[in-house]
């Protein structure tokens, strides 16, 4: 009797694992898309506070794109206000082709892609993010976006 109490503990325990090890990605990958689909939306508002809540604020804070380097929150908020600075300039803004893949308890790699509607152009592009976990939630700590090259 013993060796089948412990095989079915063992079974038992091996489908709890499975579950809860296939159940952790999937709900990174929902909180992170939550994230970014709110980022979207404030985005599309005129937003660009608000926006900027997805991203960690701090001073460590690394956003990439257009052959440079702005380090810190503010200099990254800085950076899209000065380049959206009217919502013509914002368009509307469209995430896709997500790939979300947790790192660890904490952290995540996020490829995807990015697309702007306005009047006269519609510029896209490619980003790769790093996500953390905070006690407030997912954040980016580290963003390289690029731009494809006008056709």
């Amino acid at each position: 009797m013993r060796p089948t109490v412990f095989a079915v503990a063992f079974v038992v325990t091996a489908i709890f694992r499975s579950t809860a090890t296939s159940a952790a990605p999937q709900k990174v990958a929902s909180e992170i898309q939550n994230v970014l689909s709110a980022q979207q939306d404030a985005w599309n508002r005129g937003d660009v506070e608000q926006f900027m809540s997805g991203y960690w604020r701090s001073d460590q804070t690394v956003f990439i794109s257009d052959d440079e380097v702005a380090r810190g929150w503010q200099k990254v908020l800085d950076r899209y206000k000065r380049k959206y600075s009217d919502r013509a300039k914002m368009g509307t803004l469209i995430f896709s082709d997500l790939e979300i893949t947790p790192l660890s308890n904490d952290s995540a790699l996020v490829l995807g892609s990015w697309h702007l509607k306005r009047a006269n152009d519609q510029p896209h592009g490619r980003f790769t993010l790093i996500f953390r976990r905070f006690p407030d939630g997912w954040k980016i700590v580290h963003d390289h976006t690029s731009s494809a090259e006008k056709a």
